[in-house]
């Protein structure tokens, strides 16, 4: 699994025009599931994103995690953080979980964030196309692989 973390002020996701989630201060996870992850891969995630020290304490060091700073999730599957781009122009997307797996596997991660984290886990809907606000803050934004790639 891969996945962009940023931290922001406030998040959210409209679709048809509708929104659909909102947060304030916390994390927005954009989350892709690779063909081949499991449970191992979706428990190594939730624990990395929920224990994220990107916060600033009072001496405006980063080291507080989202639950100390009472922030929420936004988690929204996007399958395009599995393209390859190093042939061609167009990315392909071979890596990516097939949707039905993929689904289950996000279900997963946010059930999991869910038990970890006890503020709002919020989510965009899968298989969707969806238009995402995010207002980053800092920027600070986290690249994360569960297979250790980077």
């Amino acid at each position: 699994m891969r996945a962009v973390i940023q931290r922001v002020k406030q998040a959210s996701v409209k679709v048809d025009g509708e929104e659909i989630s909102h947060i304030g201060k916390g994390l927005c996870c954009l989350v892709g599931v690779e063909a081949g992850d499991g449970e191992r891969d979706v428990d190594y995630l939730a624990r990395k994103i929920c224990g994220l020290r990107v916060f600033d304490d009072e001496q405006g060091v980063m080291n507080l995690d989202v639950g100390q700073v009472r922030g929420e999730i936004l988690l929204i599957s996007q399958f395009t953080l599995l393209g390859d781009t190093r042939k061609g122009k167009r990315p392909s997307y071979f890596t990516a979980e097939q949707p039905d797996r993929a689904s289950e596997l996000f279900e997963d991660m946010v059930k999991q964030v869910s038990a970890l984290h006890s503020g709002k886990v919020a989510t965009g809907r899968f298989q969707t196309t969806m238009d995402v606000h995010i207002v980053n803050h800092g920027p600070v934004t986290i690249l994360m692989d569960s297979r250790r790639l980077f």
